[in-house]
């Protein structure tokens, strides 16, 4: 049998993924001086409630011995884990440490996913479905890695500080951007390893406007996945896919709300737009 395992950077909890025939591995979030495993010990609510009272949060991979514990549970079975890109937490090296600690270490393959969230999502619900399909592991794999290079990301922070604090821009950019209400576009860059600077405008409404300009303008349409998510800021996010569906009129978008580790990074109320390309199989 094959099992299919990722982590919560997928947005999916332990349950959900169980659910849907995922194994998850929680990311953990430091704050107040507590670790919490996200979605599962801690919302996005009550983690952004303690935000707003002032604490700094940390984001860090799931624990090596639970993500070992995953693998030791299908000591027989055939094992794909699907991970966040490697460059933007240590969950990519985590996973393929606890392969090499594993029962029967040859029957795991760790993918890097090159993502996050979203896509990320959608890349395992794939592999789910190629697994009931009767697809081979080795087909799984291919499919899966063709389908990675099909995805792009774009993050609209609200609060430049956790930006500058993660490393993301520096602090007189970020201080400037405050002081004259500009609002940046990150992009996910070409090597997944990290976020880059897209664009700068002067409202949500022209940045998602850029993004799609450019996507329309690389042949991106219909054919693709459109995940936009969020932190505790719905009301935009809407807004977000009513300009998606202006360039794209059968747009097929899925609204998600961010979990604290992304949270940790793009702060609050900050919105993700991404794609990936759609599979024959989940169409």
């Amino acid at each position: 049998m094959i099992r299919i395992l990722s982590d919560s950077s997928t947005l999916y909890s332990v349950n959900e993924g169980q659910a849907n025939n995922v194994d998850i591995a929680p990311l953990v979030v430091t704050i107040n001086d507590k670790a919490y495993m996200e979605n599962e010990e801690i919302n996005s609510k009550e983690f952004l409630e303690l935000i707003n009272e002032g604490h700094i949060p940390k984001s860090s991979q799931p624990p090596i011995g639970y993500v070992l514990d995953l693998y030791n549970k299908y000591p027989e079975d055939e094992i794909i884990n699907i991970s966040m890109a490697d460059g933007l937490s240590g969950t990519y090296n985590s996973a393929c440490m606890a392969k090499n600690m594993a029962i029967n270490p040859e029957r795991i393959d760790v993918i890097n996913s090159k993502t996050l969230c979203g896509p990320q999502r959608y890349l395992v619900d794939l592999a789910v479905r190629l697994v009931e399909k009767g697809y081979n592991k080795e087909s799984i794999i291919n499919e899966i890695n063709k389908t990675i290079e099909t995805s792009k990301s774009f993050l609209i922070p609200h609060d430049f500080d956790f930006l500058v604090r993660g490393g993301r821009i520096s602090s007189i950019v970020g201080k400037i951007g405050s002081v004259v209400k500009l609002v940046p576009i990150m992009a996910l860059a070409e090597d997944s390893k990290s976020l880059v600077k897209f664009s700068t405008k002067r409202s949500f409404k022209k940045a998602v406007k850029k993004i799609m300009e450019y996507l329309v303008e690389n042949n991106i349409d219909s054919d693709y996945k459109f995940y936009i998510s969020h932190a505790d800021n719905l009301e935009l996010a809407i807004e977000g896919k009513g300009i998606v569906s202006e360039f794209i009129k059968d747009a097929d978008i899925e609204i998600k709300e961010l979990g604290p580790a992304f949270i940790t990074q793009g702060g609050p109320s900050c919105i993700s737009i991404q794609i990936i390309k759609k599979h024959e199989e989940l169409k």
